[in-house]
Formats: structure tokens, C-alpha cells, sequence
């Protein structure tokens, strides 16, 4: 079990888009890299698309049509950063109960 019966929030959902959780006591475990890279990923991926929205934002002849892409992207990203912050937050919440 993670210290304290934390559960961790994986950084993917799962059906119907509910979170999915990891219990473990190993934080080198095959399921804990995997979502340590899945996170690095995902952080990647929305540095990599902040850069992409503001070469369009500066971009006077874009079209609604981009734009529109460019938020639905932005939002996918955001909401994936927020998953991976609100993880990392519970992680050190708990290394600091136990320090």
C-alpha cells in the first residue's frame, strides 16, 4: 500500500473518463514509472502546444476554424496538467507527513 493508504491518482481515466488510482507501496514499481513517464509525456506535449497556440495567436490570418482546434487541443492539455499537478500535490502531501 502507498504510505498513509494514499492512493494515487494515475495519469489517465479510465471508462466513462472516472479517474483511476494506483495502490502500491513501491514508487519504482512497473506501474509507478509507467505513470511517471505518462506524466512526463503529457507535460511534454502541453510545453510543445503552448508554443504551437502562440505562433497562431500571432498569426493575424488565422481562422476561426484553427482556433477552435488550437482550444479543444488547450483544453485536453490543461485538463491532463491539472490531473498531474493534483497527483503530484497528493505525492508530496504525503512525503512531507512522513518527513
Amino acid at each position: 500500500m502507498t504510505p498513509q493508504n494514499e492512493l494515487r491518482l494515475l495519469p489517465w481515466s479510465g471508462p466513462d473518463g472516472k479517474p483511476c488510482y494506483l495502490s502500491t507501496d513501491d514508487s519504482g514499481g512497473y506501474m509507478s514509472r509507467l505513470a511517471d513517464n505518462m506524466e512526463a509525456v503529457q507535460l511534454g506535449m502541453a510545453a510543445d502546444l503552448v508554443e504551437q497556440v502562440s505562433t497562431v495567436l500571432g498569426d493575424l490570418d488565422a481562422d476561426s476554424e484553427e482556433l477552435r482546434r488550437m482550444l479543444i487541443e488547450l483544453t485536453g492539455a490543461l485538463r491532463d496538467v491539472l490531473r498531474v499537478a493534483t497527483s503530484r500535490g497528493h505525492l508530496l502531501a504525503v512525503d512531507e507527513l512522513q518527513s
